[in-house]
């Protein structure tokens, strides 16, 4: 170590390796417990198989979803002041703290049959409650704190001075945004996504609560997970590894993506 470079405190290194034990060791007894002889069967089952692809799509649809009203909800909370914003950025964060069974319950009150939208959605014809909406909604209410956040974060760090220029010289605010504020805050942006699809991933209490398991309609990976752990163990174990992998690989693509820019 040079001179004058700043040193991690020796005692910091006991708790740093006790956090490091507790989130690894987990997964390492996860990997000694796979059957690997037979895990390429376990993960290609056809319930397995139909449920992973429901996982993707769901999650791919509800991170887009998280991009359409995150990006302009984190925008609002960065660059407004007005009376009550505290409060509205108190309960954009509730979803990261709420229980998902909870928020689960909380949107079959909204999207029901006898919910406070539903009943009017069913008189139309739209049922959402137990579909495969029903698990965008359920993903996207757990997964849209984690883009907000991250994206609220990068436009306080990249301040206002390269907007402030912009419109001085005549660009309109809408401009301003999509040629200044977005390229600025990208990299945010992406680890806000990436956060989001990864969250909805493995989201699995609301989802169950307000869509319900039905094979191909709502029963996401971590459904099925859970059903099989009842019914053969060594199946969920192949399918929770199959699960870790995915997040693993999202991981890492994003990372080396972001040290690009």
């Amino acid at each position: 170590m040079r001179t004058g470079e700043p040193s991690v405190p020796r005692w910091a290194w006991v708790p740093a390796a006790a956090g490091g034990l507790l989130v690894l060791l987990p997964l390492v007894a996860l990997l000694a417990k796979v059957p690997w002889s037979d895990f390429g069967g376990l993960v290609t089952s056809e319930s397995a198989r139909v449920a992973l692809w429901l996982s993707l799509r769901t999650a791919a649809a509800s991170t887009l979803l998280c991009l359409l009203l995150g990006t302009p909800m984190a925008l609002v909370l960065a660059r407004s002041s007005f009376r009550g914003l505290g409060l509205l950025r108190a309960g954009v964060l509730v979803p990261l703290v709420l229980p998902p069974v909870v928020g689960g319950i909380a949107l079959l009150a909204t999207f029901g049959r006898r919910g406070l939208m539903g009943h009017a959605l069913e008189v139309a014809g739209v049922q959402v409650a137990f579909s495969t909406i029903a698990v965008v909604l359920a993903q996207t209410f757990v997964a849209l704190p984690f883009l907000v956040t991250s994206l609220e974060g990068a436009l306080r760090t990249a301040g206002r001075r390269y907007e402030s220029v912009a419109a001085s010289l005549g660009a309109r605010p809408t401009r301003v945004l999509f040629r200044v504020t977005l390229p600025l805050v990208l990299p945010g942006l992406v680890s806000g996504a990436v956060l989001a699809f990864a969250r909805a991933l493995g989201e699995f209490g609301a989802t169950i609560t307000f869509a319900g398991s039905l094979q191909g309609v709502t029963r996401t990976l971590p459904l099925e997970i859970y059903l099989q752990r009842e019914v053969d163990p060594d199946a969920a174990v192949a399918l929770s590894v199959l699960l870790m992998a995915v997040a693993v690989v999202i991981i890492v693509v994003a990372r080396r993506d972001r040290s690009a820019w």
